[in-house]
């Protein structure tokens, strides 16, 4: 019988438009704390952003994302990646390996499933790290390389 908990986050992704697959963590994928710390530390700077208010903000980090995140995140054609399960408790479960199953958007998808646009992501081959957060005013669009 599956975990009750492996079943919440599976219909979590389910509802941020991701399908988790069978792909192996690569072994050089930091530690949840490193990875939070890569992207949520006192040091580290957007590699965009935009406003977290009013009409279109979504929309902007949407676009963002798919000009700068996006490429670098998944593969060509495959659309597959890891993500830390956005929302509370996920950072307890690791990386879990998943595929684009809606498109774009998915910090939109990602902020309807769970009210905040925020998550980690790790690119496929385990050389770059990408996330969404929400500083004050801003949502931050952090990419970093790990090679």
């Amino acid at each position: 019988m599956p975990n009750i908990e492996d079943q919440k986050f599976s219909r979590l992704l389910q509802a941020c438009g991701l399908e988790l697959t069978d792909t192996e963590v690569p072994t050089a994928a930091p530690s949840m704390a490193k990875a939070i710390q890569m992207v949520a530390g006192v040091d580290v700077e957007p590699t965009a952003f935009t406003r977290a208010t009013g009409d279109g903000s979504l929309g902007e980090l949407d676009r963002q994302w798919q000009e700068m995140g996006r490429p670098t995140l998944t593969e060509a054609g495959s659309g597959e990646f890891f993500i830390v399960p956005p929302g509370s408790g996920g950072s307890a479960v690791g990386w879990l390996p998943v595929k684009e199953a809606a498109g774009s958007s998915l910090p939109s998808r990602v902020a309807a499933a769970t009210g905040s646009p925020e998550f980690v992501a790790l690119s496929a081959d385990g050389m770059h790290l990408c996330a969404v957060a929400e500083e004050e005013d801003q949502y931050w669009i952090i990419v970093r390389s790990l090679g």
